[in-house]
């Protein structure tokens, strides 16, 4: 593959797009990879889609390597897929959803677990067909409320869903563990540092999961990660090892005048000052309501959840709890609505007799003794004991994760970082072969019920993951597997530089080596510099001055290295730089 930047359809910018906040969504448009279409859409120049294509050609190969099998469905699906889940409620406003000419409804595909589980019923009838995996590489859509970053979070990217049927969960498992192994293949081989943790299934369902999180400043995603043990964990997905019990004796309750506390801090302050209790804001019991509303429900139900009040309840984990459920604010409106409920003031005591369900932190457990809310406007209560008090419906992990927590499988302290997924494995289980009665016949003659694995890769999202872990001060640094060109001729145009570039340039070329080689007439030596660095190849090789006394020049991007070479060699050179 030769390409010469003569007549290349690129334009570099040298300023950063004004609406890009991170690296890869201002690198990849100044370098004229991609160029925006409109918030969360994105339209792929010639350097920008051979990245792609070589992404998917890696996820392609370890994919066919596990013995996958590659097909293809339409982004635009009727309705009634989606209604035999109940995902066309479920996914609420994420769904682009349109009418054709006869007013039937359609969408455009976020995902295809229904259309992949509709294709095997409609084939594979026996166990003798059985375990089967299939997979699509394909344009998916959702309508992100707040697209952001570029690529990294679009309303239309490249995915790549695969789809394994197996007879019973000992084969799921064999299936989950084949995925996993070919997903650290198909990263490493991407050049991605990533970590495995353990994630929430959330609106897909089933049972265990894993998300693969690149480390990176940039990620929406925090994970925790704990370096004596080895644990990793999206913070939705950590568990809070509950405390024992207390037992014995505890002091009465008792109600005490606390005027203008509102909050925790003013709280504590208070009690310690006019009270003597001497306690922190761990040692108080914060309740927090809000409104539940479940898809395909009348209306939202009331909740409470309990936290030690010197945490906040993190939403991303309520989130992550509560689905389907979807949990919002509890108004001013809505506290009107319900008198029982004292702004700033509410204690759990009453909760069993307003019909509200509490749900509660583990660290809540049965003898513990808290300072909370006397549900009367200026009020609090101290010694108000769990399972004497007050009588929780439940736990539910919702509390925000801190750096120094304790790790929930060996005890040590947590640290916490930020990443971006790059893929996610579930164990689906029978939610979507139960709804399609998805069965093979058993050798007995007695239909099996087939259980279902799901498992996607952000193919155009690796692009940018590999941009924001993979760049310097002066642009891109592609790892080889997956840049554009092995390599990057520049010649600098004096004399006979160019022909001399091109020469070498085609003589890489029938050596099977991909090269992009700068033969722009009238454009200066800096320009084409700086635009080899912002460009990224992994290799640069430099025709300039030193032509006259023999020589060019071989850079490592990803290092800086930099040596003379004499020109003589230069084929061989380069050839064994890239080998």
């Amino acid at each position: 593959m030769l390409l010469r930047m003569s007549s290349l359809f690129l334009r570099t910018l040298r300023d950063d797009p004004a609406d890009a906040e991170v690296p890869s969504h201002k690198l990849l448009v100044r370098a004229g990879y991609v160029r925006r279409v409109a918030p969360g859409i994105y339209s792929w120049l010639p350097l920008g889609k051979k990245v792609l294509e070589n992404v998917t050609r890696v996820v392609r190969e370890e994919m066919d390597r596990m013995g996958g099998q590659e097909v293809l469905f339409p982004a635009l699906l009727p309705r009634e897929y989606y209604e035999a889940t109940g995902r066309w409620t479920e996914y609420g406003d994420t769904l682009f959803r349109l009418k054709d000419r006869k007013g039937a409804d359609y969408l455009l595909g976020p995902t295809h677990e229904e259309l992949f589980t509709d294709m095997v019923k409609g084939e594979f009838s026996s166990y003798k067909d059985f375990p089967v995996t299939l997979y699509q590489i394909q344009t998916k859509y959702r309508d992100e409320a707040r697209p952001r970053a570029g690529i990294l979070r679009g309303r239309e990217f490249v995915m790549k869903d695969s789809y394994s049927f197996d007879l019973d969960d000992d084969g799921l498992k064999r299936s989950y563990e084949q995925h996993r192994e070919a997903y650290i293949r198909i990263f490493d081989r991407l050049g991605i540092s990533y970590r495995i943790c353990f994630a929430v299934s959330g609106a897909m369902g089933g049972s265990a999961s894993e998300e693969f999180l690149a480390p990176a400043e940039s990620g929406e995603d925090a994970y925790v990660a704990c370096h004596s043990c080895g644990y990793a964990a999206n913070a939705e997905a950590v568990t809070t090892p509950a405390p024992p019990a207390v037992t014995g004796e505890q002091p009465p309750l008792r109600v005490l005048d606390t005027p203008d506390t509102p909050t925790i801090e003013s709280l504590v302050a208070h009690v310690n000052e006019h009270h003597g209790l001497g306690v922190t804001a761990a040692q108080t019991l914060k309740n927090v309501v809000v409104k539940v509303r479940t898809p395909g429900a009348d209306k939202a139900q009331v909740l409470v959840i309990g936290v030690p009040g010197d945490r906040e309840v993190d939403f991303k984990r309520l989130e992550a709890a509560l689905s389907p459920g979807v949990p919002e604010i509890f108004e001013a409106a809505d506290f009107e609505r319900h008198p029982g409920l004292v702004r700033g003031y509410i204690g759990p005591q009453v909760l069993k007799d307003l019909g509200i369900t509490y749900l509660v932190d583990p660290r809540v457990v049965s003898g513990t003794s808290w300072v909370t809310g006397a549900n009367e406007p200026g009020k609090h209560a101290a010694g108000v004991v769990a399972g004497r008090d007050f009588f929780p419906d439940g736990t539910i992990e919702a509390a925000e994760i801190r750096a120094g927590d304790p790790c929930p499988r060996c005890g040590s302290d947590l640290s916490i970082d930020r990443g971006i997924e790059i893929g996610h494995i579930f164990q689906l289980g029978r939610k979507y072969a139960d709804a399609a009665q998805l069965d093979a016949l058993g050798p007995d003659g007695k239909p099996i019920r087939i259980t279902m694995g799901s498992y996607g890769i952000g193919v155009s999202r690796a692009v940018a993951v590999i941009t924001e872990q993979s760049h310097d001060e002066l642009g891109l640094v592609w790892p080889r597997e997956i840049a554009p060109a092995d390599v990057h001729i520049v010649a600098t145009g004096k004399e006979n530089q160019v022909e001399v570039a091109l020469q070498i340039a085609e003589d890489l070329s029938g050596r099977g080596v991909r090269v992009l080689v700068d033969d722009r007439p009238g454009v200066s030596p800096g320009v084409k510099f700086k635009d080899a660095e912002l460009l990224g190849m992994p290799t640069i090789l430099v025709v300039g001055r030193g032509l006259a006394q023999g020589v060019a020049e071989l850079r490592d991007r990803a290092s800086g290295d930099r040596q003379e070479i004499p020109i003589a060699e230069a084929v061989e050179r380069v050839t064994a730089a890239i080998a």
